[in-house]
């Protein structure tokens, strides 16, 4: 076992963890955070997308002995108390899930692909949001709901991003 500190939501927790153990598993099995959604364990579906120092990445390609006293943000640490992050309301006000099973995941890719600059147009999203599968097919909504937050983002109504 390895001893380690992980910053996750802006908390530092302290962990003794087995070596091999993806920040996924440690996430949902170690910290009760079930936000992130282990899909295929091989980093094709993004049901696991978590930000790492504010950039996105799939938490089952990563170790979690490799990311100590990193900043890491998960679906659980968006809210501010009973406030949502401007995307989280964004996909309920378009309704932009149908099962809910990627939603964590797109929710926390969208948020990076606004970040990074590449909400500008429908295209670009659904580009830039390849890497997160939708089984139901609910893209137009979740392309919608970028768009929305993004343009909050834009008129500076919310600087949560």
């Amino acid at each position: 076992m390895l001893e380690v500190v992980l910053r996750i939501n802006r908390g530092d927790h302290r962990l003794s963890i087995d070596p091999r153990a993806t920040l996924l598993d440690v996430l949902r099995e170690k910290l009760n955070l079930t936000g992130s959604k282990k899909g295929c364990g091989l980093g094709q579906c993004g049901a696991c997308t978590i930000l790492m120092d504010g950039n996105r990445f799939k938490s089952c390609l990563l170790l979690a002995a490799l990311v100590e006293r990193r900043d890491i943000i998960t679906i659980e640490g968006l809210a501010d108390g009973d406030r949502l992050h401007p995307l989280q309301s964004a996909f309920i006000e378009r309704d932009a899930f149908q099962c809910g099973y990627c939603t964590s995941g797109q929710i926390m890719s969208g948020i990076a692909c606004i970040a990074e600059g590449h909400a500008g147009s429908a295209e670009e999203i659904r580009v830039w949001m390849s890497g997160n599968l939708c089984r139901c097919g609910a893209y137009d909504n979740i392309v919608t709901a970028i768009q929305d937050a993004a343009g909050k983002k834009e008129a500076g109504d919310d600087g949560a991003f």
